[in-house]
């Protein structure tokens, strides 16, 4: 525990990072793979040249999250335990359902082939999802409460946009929107992710440096 404590936060910045650096990666040895026009999830599809290696990264990238949760718990335990509390487990949740499981459960190339695995991939990706939204919220309320101002606006602000790119996710698999530069689902996605991650870094890489 006094490991994960001391370098949690470290691996935490790991899996961020890792979640954006390697899906871009990977995807250049995909062919037909469009990094703005296909989610991340597809690249560890039946079909994919790189579905090893992507789902090996996923199940590490949740066992990482899940590592550094004692460092995030002890880091924000004595500014409000509830709060905390909640933080942590969004912060599971997220490892769980949307890296572990789509680890074990692969999406299909298309959409339009739905089995059981992807059925729970579906699931697990979208509670987690939903719930990690909620993080940088969760980080503006702590950072105001230790008076870190400039923290706290910088997260609210990346609540708001990270929000708002998972809207345009969510509406980019509507057929109403095919065809049109709403469609590009693995931009919103990368984006949701850019700024859902971002407060987080941030507040990790200057507990890594204090």
């Amino acid at each position: 525990m006094a490991f994960l404590n001391m370098y949690g936060w470290l691996l935490c910045t790991i899996a961020m990072i890792g979640d954006i650096v390697i899906s871009l990666i990977l995807s250049m040895f995909y062919k037909g793979y469009s990094s703005a026009k296909m989610s991340i999830s597809a690249l560890g599809n039946p079909n994919s040249p790189v579905r090893l290696p992507f789902n090996l990264w996923m199940i590490l990238e949740g066992l990482l999250f899940l590592a550094a949760i004692p460092a995030i718990y002890n880091g924000y335990n004595s500014i409000s335990g509830g709060l905390t509390k909640v933080l942590v487990v969004f912060v599971a949740a997220f490892a769980v359902g949307a890296c572990i499981f789509t680890g074990f459960f692969s999406v299909n190339e298309t959409k339009d082939v739905v089995t059981t695995a992807s059925k729970i991939h579906g699931a697990g990706s979208a509670i987690g999802f939903m719930l990690f939204l909620f993080v940088p919220l969760l980080l503006a309320i702590l950072s105001f409460k230790t008076s870190e101002t400039g923290l706290g606006v910088i997260s609210i602000i990346c609540f708001v946009i990270s929000l708002a790119f998972f809207v345009m996710f969510v509406m980019s698999d509507k057929p109403e929107f095919k065809n049109t530069f709403v469609q590009n689902e693995g931009l919103w996605q990368r984006l949701n992710l850019l700024f859902m991650y971002l407060p987080l870094i941030i507040v990790s890489i200057k507990k890594i440096l204090a």
